[in-house]
């Protein structure tokens, strides 16, 4: 769970290439954070959302919990990072951009950031606890070598409480509220945000266990629970169940002594890969790609990128003496395939197809955990298209020739005895156990589907791009979808898809078949 909460904590703290004059480090500091509400405030109220990609001054936890014994206790810890700036001062104390140094180090002068934590520890009982997690103002310096001057890192005060609330919602049930809050001040409201930040706590998260009691999932509450599960209230964040997942779904809905609420939307039970090899910083990213691009930073890009900050250094020196067999095991890992069987196959008719070029192109259905490395762990489809023919008379996947006559654009399926394909009006309705938390913010929705795809197991997922979505003729030009299994779709408007010939004819229009 720690690994987890760290790629929370320093997601985005410093993106590829890791160079301060890169543009994408100009503009850091994006999931989380909680300003003086004075600066959030300057043009009107925060709208709550449920994730913490917008700035806001409060953080609002809601979550249930069993009680298995009456001594039952919540242990809660709230973590974020506190801007630090570092300036960088010649000899002479003058501040300065860079500064070389006899042994041939270069230091920059940069925004850094410390990790703050505080923990609580309270008997379970209906109440309100309230407890300040931030952090007083500071200051600390480093003299360079030889006397080339010095480099000063100065921290403002951060001024935030946390409010913990229990609310007693039955027999062994309670609901918990945990609330943080930046109760300190920017002094001008429309101040350069910079200098908010560094008021502001930062990838803001809080993290729950419990002895003698139990999380429910508000994923997957279990029918007794769904009603008190909708009435939790999460604005900013979004808390999933932690640890490692059961080895089967429970029949009255997942439970853990681990909660996890997370400015970032996650599954779950999140995990990061087996096969990463450390952080760095972008965990939405797969960690071979990012790899492979770091090696490819020359010496003089590299110089800069280890003045910048310390943990672009430790990435370099991580990546540069990275052993064969570990850069090898970031290649890919399959977790998860089935055995293909002949129902399967028959389940899912596929109607005449052509040619297509079997490509997979993944949307934003993020099923899965974070995005630390490159295998199936984070749960987007592998897909392939779905062919005519059956496996026995197809190559296997991976061989030569396993996608040919085959098109995800005029390929069908028979959905509830209609068949659907490329350009079929349909209705969302995600699974409830084991749906993925965005999926089931689409759900009762209508979308359009682009595409019918294979699996590698030979199950069969429908791409499609959802018809309110503004962006949605932009998601099916470069291929951007959701997808669902033929079960999690209704069929709308008709028993037969739109002629495949076209379908594959470009016109005016959002669809992504035509796009």
């Amino acid at each position: 769970m720690s690994a987890v909460a760290d790629a929370v904590l320093y997601e985005g703290y410093l993106l590829y290439p890791y160079r301060r004059s890169s543009p994408k480090n100009r503009a850091r500091w994006q999931f989380g954070v909680l300003l003086p509400r004075d600066w959030v405030e300057a043009d009107g109220p925060v709208r709550p959302g449920v994730s913490g990609s917008a700035d806001s001054w409060y953080q609002q936890t809601e979550c249930l919990l069993r009680v298995r014994r009456p001594d039952a206790v919540v242990r809660l810890r709230v973590r974020y990072l506190h801007v630090q700036h570092k300036q960088v001062e010649d000899r002479d104390g003058r501040p300065v951009e860079s500064l070389s140094c006899d042994d041939g180090t270069v230091q920059l002068t940069f925004e850094e950031a410390v990790a703050r934590e505080t923990d609580l520890t309270i008997a379970l009982d209906e109440g309100e606890h309230r407890f300040p997690v931030g952090s007083p103002a500071g200051t600390d310096t480093q003299e360079l070598s030889s006397g080339a001057g010095r480099v000063v890192r100065r921290r403002a005060e951060v001024r935030a409480s946390t409010i913990l609330v229990a609310e007693r919602l039955g027999e062994g049930l309670f609901r918990l509220r945990v609330r943080t809050a930046n109760e300190g001040h920017v002094g001008d409201p429309h101040a350069p945000r910079d200098r908010a930040l560094r008021h502001a706590l930062i990838a803001t998260h809080t993290l729950l266990g419990v002895e003698g009691g139990e999380f429910v999932s508000l994923i997957d509450p279990g029918p007794a629970l769904q009603e008190a599960a909708r009435s939790c209230r999460n604005d900013f964040t979004f808390p999933v169940l932690g640890g490692a997942p059961p080895a089967t779904a429970p029949a009255d809905g997942s439970v853990s002594a681990l909660l996890l609420s997370s400015p970032i939307i996650l599954p779950d039970h999140p995990q990061v890969a087996p096969e990463s090899p450390g952080d760095l910083h972008d965990a939405g990213e797969i960690d071979e790609i990012l790899t492979l691009r770091t090696m490819l930073l020359t010496e003089e890009e590299k110089r800069e990128a280890r003045a910048t900050d310390p943990r672009a250094a430790e990435i370099l020196d991580r990546v540069d003496t990275m052993p064969p067999e570990v850069f090898e095991r970031l290649h890919g890992a399959i977790r998860s395939l089935n055995p293909i069987s002949e129902a399967s196959a028959d389940e899912g008719s596929i109607g005449e197809a052509a040619t297509g070029d079997g490509s997979t192109r993944h949307g934003s259905t993020g099923r899965g955990s974070i995005g630390e490395a490159s295998v199936l762990r984070d749960g987007f489809t592998r897909a392939r298209p779905a062919g005519k023919s059956s496996p026995a008379e197809r190559p296997l996947w991976w061989q030569e020739g396993g996608d040919d006559g085959i098109s995800p654009a005029t390929d069908t399926v028979l959905v509830g005895g209609v068949r659907v394909g490329g350009g079929s009006p349909v209705r969302l309705c995600p699974r409830g156990r084991g749906a993925d938390a965005q999926d089931m913010f689409l759900a009762g929705r209508t979308a359009t589907v682009a595409a019918v795809f294979h699996d590698v197991d030979g199950s069969i997922h429908l791409a499609v791009t959802v018809d309110d979505d503004p962006a949605a003729e932009l998601h099916g030009w470069y291929g951007r979808f959701h997808y669902f299994r033929p079960d999690e779709v209704e069929p709308l408007g008709g028993t037969d898809v739109p002629d495949p010939a076209a379908a594959a004819e470009p016109s005016p229009g959002p669809t992504p078949s035509e796009a």
